[in-house]
């Protein structure tokens, strides 16, 4: 479980937990998600990836875990290039904030979709980013990048540097990580 408020006694014993998006760890920290089938070329083209900046254009945190439930908080910044994967979890997504383009929908705050797991997906923040919230039907789940080739993976970074000045003043389009 990720780092939420302690809880009190009367929590405890009604029942229910607090988190605190201020206060709760990364993705990453939690381990929660595991890249499936890493090849060479894959740990190659994300690394490339990684020293373009892709970590400047996205914050990833895990708000709340237990087996069979969690829930992320994701912010994207505008027009991070996100790689066309899948999870090996059902998801359900909902837009806090910003836009996204999903094929050719826009999704707005209050918008969402859901995806079945296995199921190839990608989109794009809009202009101002977006942020979403990631209810899924695992503690733990995976993520299968579909881009596996070297020349894909730079084709990603390419938009990752040219995108990675602007990231560096941008804000979220809400006040959630205030």
């Amino acid at each position: 479980m990720p780092d939420t408020a302690p809880p009190t006694e009367p929590a405890a014993t009604a029942g229910y937990q607090i988190f605190r998006t201020s206060t709760s760890p990364s993705l990453d920290e939690t381990a929660h998600m595991e890249v499936a089938d890493m090849t060479a070329d894959l740990e190659a083209g994300i690394t490339v990836a990684l020293e373009a900046g892709f970590a400047e254009g996205n914050v990833v945190k895990t708000l709340f875990s237990q087996p069979g439930f969690s829930l992320t908080y994701a912010w994207f910044k505008s027009g991070f290039p996100l790689p066309l994967h899948t999870h090996n979890s059902d998801c359900l997504y909902y837009v806090v904030a910003g836009s996204l383009q999903l094929g050719t929908e826009t999704l707005g705050p209050g918008d969402g979709f859901f995806l079945g797991a296995g199921k190839a997906y990608r989109y794009t923040p809009g202009p101002d980013g977006v942020e979403v919230l990631e209810f899924r039907t695992q503690e733990n789940f995976d993520i299968k990048f579909l881009a596996k080739t070297l020349p894909a993976w730079q084709k990603i970074s390419n938009v990752i540097a040219d995108r990675r000045s602007a990231w560096a003043d941008e804000q979220p389009p809400s006040s959630i990580l205030s």
